[in-house]
């Protein structure tokens, strides 16, 4: 497998997600849904061909995207100044065909700041200095890459019924299948409960098959963590040092 081909497969499997994803429909409490992967698929298609190339020790795996961040972005844990300032990524974001007034998009000039993104970003930007020494060992992903609102108000895929995430994860499940081989990746940590909770279900085949990576997690940084608010970084590192995935 060539460098080159590696982001190929990437951008490959993420336009199967996104049209794997679009015909699918969920009720109320659910009043918008947002897929970057179609109204940011510029931006998305940038990160996927500068960082998708090759193999990668470790993915991060998120949960799916946050207001301020991907949705805005395109980017896994988007947050614009991390995007811009560090990845070195810009592009034009369109709109959703149904925006929610409660959440505009408004692409790299949206004002606010996503704290979740920032806190990972800048672990990796501490602790690897550019984003290229990051890429080449490490990637990060999102389990799911639409984010669903009830008005003004984010809903987590995991608050959805049974029968509406049961086609989502199947979708979301292949995609971080055909991720994790082509990276070829040793481990998949995810970031918080769920995103490792989906990523063993979603590599069972794997692992039978002698082929999957191993599964950890981190600590989730959301300001709605009361231990991520005492000093995330720190825990975070310490949780990856214990696993042996960082010195």
């Amino acid at each position: 497998m060539n460098e080159s081909s590696t982001a190929d497969q990437l951008i490959a499997a993420a336009r199967a997600l996104s049209a794997a994803l679009s015909p699918l429909g969920f009720a109320a409490p659910v009043s918008h849904v947002y897929n970057p992967l179609d109204y940011a698929w510029a931006a998305h298609e940038l990160y996927l061909s500068r960082y998708g190339n090759g193999k990668k020790r470790v993915v991060f795996l998120g949960m799916n995207p946050g207001p301020f961040g991907m949705v805005q972005t395109g980017v896994p844990f988007g947050e614009i100044e991390m995007v811009r300032g560090w990845l070195g990524i810009e592009a034009p974001v369109q709109k959703p065909a149904r925006e929610n007034p409660k959440r505009p998009i408004e692409g790299f000039a949206c004002l606010r700041s996503e704290v979740s993104g920032r806190r990972l970003w800048g672990l990796f930007r501490d602790r690897f200095g550019d984003a290229e020494a990051f890429s080449a060992d490490a990637f990060v992903a999102n389990y799911c890459p639409l984010a669903f609102f009830d008005q003004g108000r984010n809903l987590t895929p995991d608050k959805l019924p049974a029968q509406e995430s049961a086609p989502l994860y199947a979708a979301c499940d292949e995609h971080l299948r055909q991720i994790v081989t082509a990276l070829q990746a040793e481990w998949v940590i995810g970031v918080g409960a769920f995103a490792e909770t989906r990523a063993a279900t979603a590599l069972a085949g794997l692992r039978t098959a002698g082929v999957a990576p191993r599964i950890g997690r981190i600590l989730h940084p959301s300001p709605a963590s009361p231990a991520a608010n005492r000093g995330w970084a720190e825990a975070a590192t310490a949780q990856l040092r214990a696993a042996g995935i960082w010195e």
